[in-house]
């Protein structure tokens, strides 16, 4: 007992400096938790969250009884996907291109051109894509009446949609996963390229035999944390970029946008927090398989 005190003595200025962030991490991620309970109660504002009458699984019923349920799945998952894939290997690409560059100052221009994106905010996006897209002055229907095509009502046919929100998901977030995966490359002990060159083997075969089984772990971390919000959308990719146009609700709607119509729009908060508490138990349950999975088969590389 004597140890276990003179042990926290010793280290108490590090307990002090952890303290702020395990505040925030208590107020902002765990207290709100037990806002959960709303999901299984017909709110009534009058009594308040916790006097209101209890109803169990019945928000969930009527979530999955309508077509939107099934929807809203299908949208975020596939798209999560999809943004996974895309941004892996085009992440993995422009790093091992980067990774080739000798000059210092060309990499920094290209690594801040490709990362600047990121820092933008999707507000702003939404406005950079709406002055591609829009009907009458978008720079795209542009070309296309100048090569003799007629112009597309962009922003009313859903079935482009799933292709620009790839790329501009893409764009914006690629050059993240690229610093990630470049700084992961530059780590790798040079005396490996130097060995492999000594024996002649090609560019290509460096990258594949060396390069990308070096950057393994990183690339398994990176999939598995973006499999852990596979569940969660970018609001403000799928709500703000389609200018919340109602006639690409089928190909736009996701559980985020469609808890956050459901709150604002229709007003019910039931079954929205419904759909938030079926998209965090489903998102733990798919990080916890896809953790198990990585631990089956290559267990150092495995979260927890």
């Amino acid at each position: 007992m004597q140890k276990k005190a003179v042990k926290i003595r010793k280290y108490l200025p590090v307990y002090i400096m952890l303290l702020p962030g395990f505040l925030y991490l208590l107020v902002n991620n765990y207290i709100p938790m037990t806002g959960m309970i709303i999901a299984f109660k017909n709110v009534d504002f009058a009594k308040g969250i916790l006097r209101s009458d209890w109803i169990g699984f019945k928000n969930f019923e009527y979530l999955f009884k309508t077509p939107d349920a099934f929807r809203i799945t299908r949208n975020t998952l596939l798209y999560n996907v999809a943004f996974i894939i895309v941004n892996l290997v085009i992440g993995v690409l422009f790093a091992i291109l980067l990774s080739e560059l000798r000059s210092r100052m060309a990499v920094k221009v290209y690594q801040t051109v490709i990362l600047l994106p990121y820092m933008i905010s999707m507000v702003i996006v939404s406005y950079l894509a709406y002055a591609f897209l829009a009907s009458d002055t978008g720079l795209l229907n542009g070309v296309l009446t100048t090569l003799g095509f007629q112009k597309i009502s962009w922003y009313t046919q859903q079935e482009y949609w799933p292709f620009i929100l790839i790329f501009v998901n893409c764009w914006k977030y690629v050059g993240y996963g690229t610093v990630v995966y470049l700084a992961s490359i530059l780590g790798i002990d040079r005396s490996l390229y130097e060995a492999a060159s000594v024996d002649g083997i090609s560019k290509f075969q460096e990258i594949r035999y060396i390069t990308v089984p070096m950057i393994k772990p990183t690339i398994i971390t990176m999939v598995l944390l973006n499999v852990g919000r596979i569940f969660y959308s970018d609001f403000g990719l799928f709500y703000q970029v389609p200018m919340n146009s109602g006639a690409l609700l089928n190909a736009t709607n996701t559980i985020d946008t469609y808890v956050y119509r459901g709150l604002i729009t229709l007003g019910d908060i039931g079954m929205s927090s419904a759909a938030g508490v079926y998209q965090s138990v489903v998102g733990f349950l798919l990080i916890m398989a896809a953790n198990w999975l990585t631990r089956k088969y290559s267990n150092e590389n495995a979260l927890f």
